[in-house]
């Protein structure tokens, strides 16, 4: 089970590199629905002319990515609507009950900060049936593949695990979903810099806006090579360059090398930020397709996810398909 204490240090070192700004922390506080639209208070500025988004935020939401199954064909929900189905849903979602035919839940409800749901049924907002457009052949050609490897490879090393089982990232767009527990950010900023300090694997964004070029295209990263730059009150965010390692669809949420994806930042008031993305990857998806996940300020603080120190999963599945091996080898050598 992955370990949460509070860290100070990695926070601290993170703005004495960049020259920013300390936030105070303070006790954390649950996550509220985004509120209907409304026309937004004159922007806060930084100290150097910037619009504001500083702070710490969080996109928690039982909101799935794709269409919520309870809601059939409705985008949205009337208030109603949503404080019925947020039941059914939690319900649904209820890890302190057996799981199906008696197998075993991950943790139990204490650990998880999933917060309510939103008006609307999915993140997605285009396409309009709120579902991840269809892969193009190539693309579902090396799902297929990828799914056919680890069923017949689970875990011959750690290597035939996923980036997220072992610790490393969760991918692109993956780091900035809502999903289960520390789905939490903190935003600092200084001149010529935008910092995103990711609670989940505790992933740092440090995203230049000073328009210089992208990497070489021989160069590829985790959570790829981002640019940003201001377009009124909206920080616009372009990533390419990812590393190709990351191609999921499940707790971690990434498309490959080829994906190219926008983020948009437009704080609303004090306590709201719509965030957007868009994912345009022809050589995976038949379309490009567009999420939207606001985020709510919380007092904090971002806590360390210690992966690593508690990721009891990884030597459990090595070690029981080693066990696995060893019972195969014994009953070959009897037969």
């Amino acid at each position: 089970m992955t370990s949460r204490w509070l860290t100070l240090t990695g926070v601290a070192a993170t703005v004495s590199v960049l020259g920013l700004f300390p936030l105070d922390a303070f006790g954390q506080a649950p996550a509220r629905p985004a509120p209907a639209a409304k026309k937004a208070a004159a922007a806060q500025k930084t100290a150097w002319g910037d619009p504001d988004i500083g702070g710490i935020w969080t996109n928690t939401t039982t909101t799935p990515l794709e269409r919520l199954r309870e809601a059939g064909d409705k985008s949205t929900l009337s208030e109603d609507e949503r404080e019925a189905l947020s039941r059914r849903v939690a319900e649904r979602l209820d890890q302190d009950k057996p799981g199906a035919a008696g197998s075993v839940v991950p943790y139990n409800e204490f650990w998880y900060e999933r917060g309510t749901l939103n008006n609307r049924t999915a993140l997605i907002v285009d396409p309009q049936d709120g579902r991840i457009p269809a892969l193009t052949a190539n693309g579902q050609k090396r799902w297929d593949a990828q799914l056919e490897g680890r069923k017949q490879h689970p875990a011959d090393s750690w290597l035939d695990r996923s980036s997220y089982d072992r610790c490393i990232s969760r991918g692109m767009p993956g780091a900035m979903l809502p999903g289960f527990y520390n789905h939490n950010y903190q935003i600092i900023q200084a001149p010529g810099y935008v910092a995103i300090l990711v609670e989940m694997i505790h992933d740092m964004r440090v995203i230049p806006l000073d328009g210089r070029p992208h990497l070489g295209k021989g160069v590829g990263q985790w959570l790829g090579d981002p640019r940003g730059h201001w377009e009124g009150n909206t920080l616009v965010v372009e990533t390419t360059n990812f590393n190709d390692k990351v191609f999921e669809r499940g707790a971690a949420w990434g498309f490959g090398g080829t994906m190219r994806m926008t983020e948009r930042f437009t704080r609303v008031d004090a306590e709201h930020m719509n965030y957007e993305f868009t994912i345009d990857d022809p050589a995976t998806f038949t379309r490009p397709w567009t999420v939207s996940a606001p985020m709510t300020n919380i007092k904090g603080p971002i806590l360390e996810y210690a992966c690593h120190e508690g990721n009891y999963a990884l030597p459990g599945i090595l070690g029981g398909a080693r066990a696995d091996e060893k019972k195969a080898a014994a009953k070959s050598a009897k037969d």
